[in-house]
């Protein structure tokens, strides 16, 4: 049986390996449009499947243009450079000749070199001690096995929250291994901060979103199906706009992803 994460990054050849076809999944239906997790996944999965792609992702940087509506959408993959250690892409998502979601993205080539970690996991208790947050709405929320450390949604209107940080565990709830474009989807699995800080649901949205890979193939491999910890916060909220910074940790204190966010919205 296939997985509905596999089935959402199904991509379908044309006469050109620049230009896929694919749908989008109702298992990732968000409050409009897919989950913008599942977009970053599909789309550094259709890189990294691409004949001319070159090591593993680096980088990525979504833009969200526009909704992207229940159907069909097209790809169209652009391998601008390839360096003897890196390649840059530039990918387009459309649907009826219309743009709906840019992407600029760098692979390569890993090398032995020096290396060391200056950013610190939090002290957290293990998710096997953290009850799961059941959540059937909006549906893509069911997909994941949640457990939230700290800073959880209000669950009052009016229940503000002098800081702006998310701590939690998450994991496939089916018991998928994480990928490259698992580790994408779960860049951007916090809710807004903007709900936590003033504690009512403002209309807010993901405008760009950079997720940085860290981890090795190895790593990824050697994490399975395990929890990782996630936390995120932003620094300043101003003029209907505000940033989300995050970590994604391995249970084992291996960082495998940074990611860095604007969003959009309301109020």
């Amino acid at each position: 049986m296939v997985h509905p994460f596999d089935e959402a990054l199904e991509l379908a050849g044309t006469d050109s390996p620049n230009r896929l076809t694919g749908a989008t999944h109702p298992a990732w239906a968000n409050m409009v449009g897919p989950f913008g997790g599942m977009t970053a996944a599909t789309l550094v999965g259709a890189i990294a499947s691409h004949p001319e792609a070159l090591g593993d992702p680096l980088a990525l940087t979504v833009n969200y243009l526009a909704p992207i509506a229940d159907g069909p959408f097209e790809l169209l993959l652009n391998p601008v450079r390839t360096n003897r250690t890196n390649q840059h892409w530039i990918v387009e998502l459309c649907q009826d000749g219309e743009p709906k979601t840019t992407a600029t993205a760098v692979f390569g080539v890993h090398r032995d070199t020096w290396t060391d970690v200056e950013a610190v996991m939090p002290v957290v208790p293990a998710p096997e001690d953290v009850e799961r947050r059941g959540q059937d709405f909006p549906i893509w929320l069911s997909r994941f096995d949640l457990r939230m450390v700290e800073g959880a949604p209000p669950l009052t209107e009016g229940e503000e929250s002098p800081s702006s940080t998310t701590t939690l565990w998450v994991r496939d709830a089916a018991g998928r291994p994480l990928d490259y474009p698992g580790l994408a989807a779960c860049s951007d699995i916090f809710f807004p901060r903007i709900y936590l800080r003033t504690g009512r649901l403002i209309p807010a949205g993901t405008i760009s979103l950079t997720t940085y890979f860290h981890a090795s193939r190895d790593e990824l491999a050697a994490l399975g199906d395990d929890f990782l910890l996630c936390t995120a916060r932003a620094l300043r909220f101003s003029r209907g706009f505000f940033d989300q910074s995050a970590t994604l940790w391995g249970r084992d204190g291996v960082l495998l992803a940074s990611s860095h966010q604007l969003v959009y919205f309301k109020g």
